[in-house]
């Protein structure tokens, strides 16, 4: 009976999405490889590079994105996920073609529009594939697309720009995604809508509803602002980390393609998977595992980050930063389960826009500028050290994911208890 409510074959269709997620993340990635190359080139400065890879991205895929998950609810997921792989992957390749600052942001919002209809469908066919007690998990599958992502990102973009140039890199990594559209769009069945929930009512609010009950229930908004805090803090070093290592620590294009990647690959997915046994595990007895171990989490990469920061060779600042990164990596995967769990069927790639509008707007729309911003005012006294002041100014922010954390914690705990005693009431 469970076999029908999703897909006929759920393990194949969650391991395509993870590899699209993979090839949004690359699209992404090659940006911030080859920022170094594109900044000499086109005379940007760092402000420029953190608005290309910020703002200019995040505006653009978080706002669009709520109208196109609205649409999803209501549409053809398997569809809409191929159209819009297909998009993203023609806007990274025409990145390539950039001669100006404006050429390159305008194919940049053309691959954030594109990515915009690429994660919320995701979250809610996943949904309909695999029931709440399994959810965490296949999500932290999902989110492997991240790491994979980013690591080919730095392994193709650093070992074909280094013999081919910045611009065939671009064309290069948007041709798999064009592949892996079709792919899916042939192979993958949409499943039914709500097949595991019980007990849910198959309405279909309007939007301003659904807004309404995303950013009115603390329970859901408050770790939706905590996911965005980290965000801010690792968005930001996967946005700096390749230009730190070259401008600051001397390593070389094509030594980012193989140690970096291999770095992103290991670190980040070992983190991800880690997290999402964990937390599936932790859920059945506690509901608040979903805010208390991304909480741990970054309390324990805030020392290693330090430390990384603080090494004078890449060798050392490497292994240290990707330590960070892959025990924090689970904190999206967590932020967008509890989503997932919270809203009815009808609603879910509505929630995992929502959800992505306050990460991506915060933390990927603020992040990487805030960085260069930061780099840019520090340079005339540090040099090329300004970036390192740069990135050492989101150690704040990785503070505040774990200080939202904890506040979602009691948040949650006290919507237990209400429940408990409103379930004895009605009881009795």
């Amino acid at each position: 009976m469970q076999q029908a409510a999703g897909t006929n074959r759920p393990r194949a269709a969650l391991i395509l999405m993870t590899l699209i997620y993979g090839a949004n993340f690359m699209d992404r990635q090659v940006l911030s490889v080859l920022a170094e190359p594109i900044k000499h080139d086109l005379l940007l400065s760092d402000t420029q590079i953190g608005l290309l890879g910020g703002f200019v991205f995040a505006l653009f895929y978080s706002v669009f994105g709520v109208p196109v998950a609205y649409l999803a609810d209501r549409a053809s997921r398997v569809r809409i996920l191929t159209a819009a792989c297909t998009v993203w992957s023609v806007c990274c390749a025409a990145c390539g073609l950039a001669t100006n600052f404006a050429h390159l942001a305008m194919a940049r919002i053309g691959v954030g529009l594109g990515e915009a209809g690429g994660v919320p469908p995701s979250y809610s066919l996943i949904s309909d594939m695999f029931p709440a007690e399994r959810r965490t998990r296949a999500l932290a599958i999902f989110s492997l697309g991240i790491p994979i992502g980013l690591g080919l990102g730095s392994a193709l973009a650093g070992w074909s720009s280094s013999i081919l140039g910045w611009r065939a890199s671009m064309l290069i990594v948007g041709l798999p995604g064009l592949v892996l559209a079709a792919a899916f769009f042939l192979l993958v069945k949409e499943p039914v809508r709500g097949g595991f929930d019980t007990g849910r009512a198959a309405d279909r609010p309007s939007l301003w509803s659904c807004v309404k009950t995303f950013y009115g229930t603390p329970r859901i908004a408050v770790p939706a602002l905590a996911c965005a805090f980290g965000a801010f803090a690792n968005l930001s070093i996967m946005g700096w980390f390749s230009a730190y290592l070259i401008r600051v620590l001397g390593m070389r294009l094509d030594q980012i393609g193989t140690y970096l990647s291999i770095t992103i690959v290991i670190g980040m997915g070992l983190g991800n998977l880690a997290s999402g046994w964990l937390i599936d595990r932790l859920a059945k007895r506690d509901p608040r595992a979903y805010v208390l171990v991304p909480a741990g989490a970054f309390a324990l990469a805030i020392p290693f980050f330090i430390a990384g920061l603080e090494a004078q060779h890449w060798q050392t600042a490497l292994p240290l930063i990707g330590i960070a990164l892959g025990i924090s990596q689970g904190y999206l995967a967590a932020a967008a389960a509890l989503v997932q769990n919270e809203l009815p069927s009808t609603q879910r790639s509505t929630g995992g826009a929502l959800l992505l509008l306050v990460v991506n707007l915060i933390g990927l729309g603020g992040g990487p500028v805030f960085v260069g911003m930061i780099s840019d005012w520090a340079a005339p006294v540090y040099g090329t050290g300004a970036l390192r002041i740069g990135l050492y100014g989101l150690v704040p922010f990785m503070v505040l994911a774990v200080v939202f954390n904890l506040i979602s914690a009691r948040l949650i705990r006290r919507s237990k208890s209400r429940s408990r005693t409103e379930a004895v009431a009605v009881a009795s």
